[in-house]
């Protein structure tokens, strides 16, 4: 059976700080704001993630086929898994949350989208349980408390109402694609630790890319038709979408996935709650790498909350989380 090596990329050091280190790669993928801003309005979402997508899958093709040899020990289910990992978490995910995004914009309701993305940890929790047998101890749901609402601060700092008045007001639409969102980067965390129990970090990283490749040029052909492509100019990869595919992608996507094969599942999706709170912290910036919004002192407090529940969980997370032996059987079946 394949297994990532343990002292491979600082092995001993990531296994012991694996929490925290799924929320620095979740922190890493927020850094795409500076450099997506700058291709917004000449470039459409499908188009910039299509085109990352293939950098990196052009990075990671001589890794995939290095090894090769241990995609034999995925078995169907894990091929399902992965496959839902690339079309869904990947791609499918950010589409939806994109087009959930646009149509609350039309009504004004953008506090319903970010709520009901924010149910991803309780969705994976859920589905850690049943897929990969996950069971907590009595102090992990006060300290998921405590997290979810050291977000809420964070993204809600302006108006704590907002999420309510949005829901009273919200739009059927808005909210089935916020969850379908939620969903899909729920499953991926899940299914993402599964499929880690028969192939490596590399080969989980390589095949995320390189399987949501097609699908993302079928959506963007089916979307703009094949002129979407000639609209790439050569300053569009140089830097921005070659610092979107090495940083927020490629190294953020093998640091999360090495961590993540020494993390339950159920621990990396609070540690992956990073990513809003970097993400409104970076869009604090000024133009055009951010959007000048204030920092209030509340969320300060709600990222001191956060920081303070992943060190918690890190330090009592257990010596060497392992997938559940059922879970490899289904794996192999």
């Amino acid at each position: 059976m394949a297994k990532s090596d343990p002292s491979a990329a600082g092995g001993i050091t990531i296994d012991r700080f694996s929490v925290v280190l799924v929320a620095v790669a979740a922190t890493l993928w927020a850094s795409d704001a500076y450099f997506r801003n700058q291709l917004i309005g000449h470039l459409t979402p499908t188009q910039i993630v299509v085109a990352e997508d293939a950098l990196i899958t052009l990075f990671l093709l001589p890794i995939l086929v290095r090894s090769a040899h241990e995609l034999r020990h995925l078995g169907w289910r894990g091929w399902l898994a992965v496959g839902i990992i690339a079309v869904g978490a990947q791609s499918l995910a950010t589409i939806l949350f994109t087009a959930s995004f646009q149509e609350a914009a039309t009504y004004q309701v953008f506090a319903e989208t970010f709520v009901l993305q924010q149910t991803q940890p309780i969705i994976a929790i859920l589905l850690a349980w049943i897929i990969l047998g996950e069971r907590r101890r009595p102090w992990f749901w006060p300290a998921l408390i405590v997290a979810m609402a050291g977000v809420y601060l964070v993204v809600f700092a302006q108006d704590p109402t907002a999420p309510v008045s949005a829901l009273q007001n919200g739009r059927v639409q808005v909210g089935l694609l916020a969850l379908g969102a939620a969903v899909l980067w729920a499953s991926g965390t899940v299914l993402g630790r599964f499929a880690l129990g028969t192939i490596s970090f590399w080969s989980m990283t390589s095949l995320r890319f390189t399987l949501a490749l097609p699908f993302l040029v079928a959506v963007v052909l089916v979307q703009y038709g094949l002129g979407a492509f000639s609209h790439y100019q050569f300053t569009d990869f140089v830097p921005n979408l070659l610092a979107i595919a090495l940083v927020p992608g490629l190294l953020a996507l093998l640091l999360y996935y090495r961590a993540l094969s020494r993390t339950p599942a159920s621990l990396a999706t609070i540690a992956e709650m990073a990513y809003p709170v970097a993400a409104t912290f970076i869009a604090s910036a000024p133009p055009p790498w951010g959007f000048n919004q204030p920092i209030y002192a509340v969320q300060l407090v709600g990222t001191a909350l956060l920081i303070g529940v992943i060190v918690f969980l890190n330090l009592t997370k257990e010596r060497a989380a392992e997938v559940s032996q059922a879970a490899l059987k289904l794996a192999e079946s």
